[in-house]
């Protein structure tokens, strides 16, 4: 017979004692608030605190047919680092970077988005620091920030570990729709420089670096002209706004955000099977953090090029009299572009994309 359980313990007990602050979370919330307000746009209804965001979808009445798109993503084990350094102000650019640029290579405008904070203790000043870094990146992308949650989950998460998340959404006008129904052979692949490693291959480059090579993330690294974990840290390039831009004022067929995969994986996604891409290697020279990771971890190319982003974060497809005004349109927006391919009338029902040649100095 099964036995009955043990009486409880006469000892009072709470949901603080269970490692649960209400209190650490309102806290958190007042710290952040400010944060929030500086992420509006005019459609957002009220502030924080209510159970949904509201957004005023009247806007969408001046499209013919909008079409709404949706994104949600994490930023992996970089918060890992972000928490090594205690340094958390820079990941909500990781975070906003990317939902919002896997949602603007259609066309869309993201409008707004929402967070989600998972921590195994709440740290008033470190979840608003958070906070803060998504807020302040909502403000770069263009769309706003309209509610979150963040959770305490002690004893799944470690007192001083958290994770994020997030989930945006836009609209496009349906004729306006970017994707590979538009690519056509002859267009150029132009591509954009990346800020750095961005928000993927982390598990590779600290395997790399910090497992194996066992460098100090407080160590000067002569390469990249400081520590480390500042060059590890450094936040995620936010295409959106240039992007749109490009849209309007060029005639872009496609856009692919290049994040896990690598560019050959990602440029694949926008590409209709009958034609293929050649990207050539020799049009640019990654930034020194994936040479390192290369030489330091022994790694082959072929592995480096499908984990991480190799210096280029975004490419554009667009016919070949566009290309010169979208290269100074995005200099202007402060990112640096290329010409880095092309678009083939061979593919092979696949939607094949080759890289050729070799960075200079690899």
């Amino acid at each position: 017979m099964p036995q009955s359980p043990p009486e409880p313990a006469s000892t009072a007990t709470s949901y603080a004692a269970a490692g649960v602050s209400i209190e650490a979370a309102d806290k958190a919330v007042e710290l952040m608030k400010g944060w929030v307000e500086k992420a509006r746009r005019p459609e957002v209804i009220g502030g924080i605190g209510g159970f949904a965001g509201l957004f005023d979808a009247s806007v969408l009445t001046r499209y013919e047919r909008p079409l709404l798109a949706t994104s949600t993503d994490g930023v992996g084990t970089k918060v890992a680092i972000a928490q090594a350094m205690d340094v958390h102000d820079t990941i909500g650019f990781d975070l906003v970077g990317m939902v919002v640029d896997d949602l603007v290579v259609c066309g869309a405008e993201p409008l707004f988005m929402t967070d989600y904070i998972a921590t195994g203790r709440v740290v008033p000043e470190r979840i608003a620091a958070i906070v803060k870094g998504i807020a302040e990146a909502c403000v770069a992308a263009g769309c706003a920030l309209i509610g979150g949650e963040t959770a305490e989950h002690p004893g799944l998460l470690g007192p001083d570990e958290y994770d994020v998340a997030g989930a945006t959404t836009g609209v496009v006008e349906a004729d306006r729709l970017l994707g590979p129904g538009r690519v056509r052979p002859g267009d150029v692949v132009v591509a954009m420089e990346a800020s750095g490693l961005h928000s993927n291959g982390y598990s590779l480059v600290r395997h790399v670096l910090l497992e194996n090579a066992r460098w100090p993330l407080e160590g000067h690294v002569e390469e990249f002209g400081r520590p480390l974990g500042e060059e590890l840290l450094e936040p995620t390039r936010i295409y959106a706004t240039s992007c749109l831009d490009l849209a309007r004022q060029t005639g872009v067929h496609a856009m692919a955000h290049v994040t896990g995969g690598g560019l050959a994986a990602n440029l694949a996604r926008v590409l209709p099977v009958e034609v293929s891409a050649v990207v050539d290697r020799s049009t640019w020279t990654p930034k020194p953090v994936f040479d390192v990771v290369r030489r330091v971890g022994g790694l082959e190319q072929a592995e480096l090029e499908a984990t991480l982003n190799c210096g280029v974060g975004m490419v554009a497809l667009l016919p070949a009299d566009d290309v010169q005004a979208a290269v100074d349109l995005l200099e202007a927006h402060g990112i640096r572009a290329w010409a880095a391919g092309e678009i083939r009338a061979d593919g092979d029902g696949e939607g094949r994309v080759s890289l050729v040649g070799q960075h200079p100095g690899w």
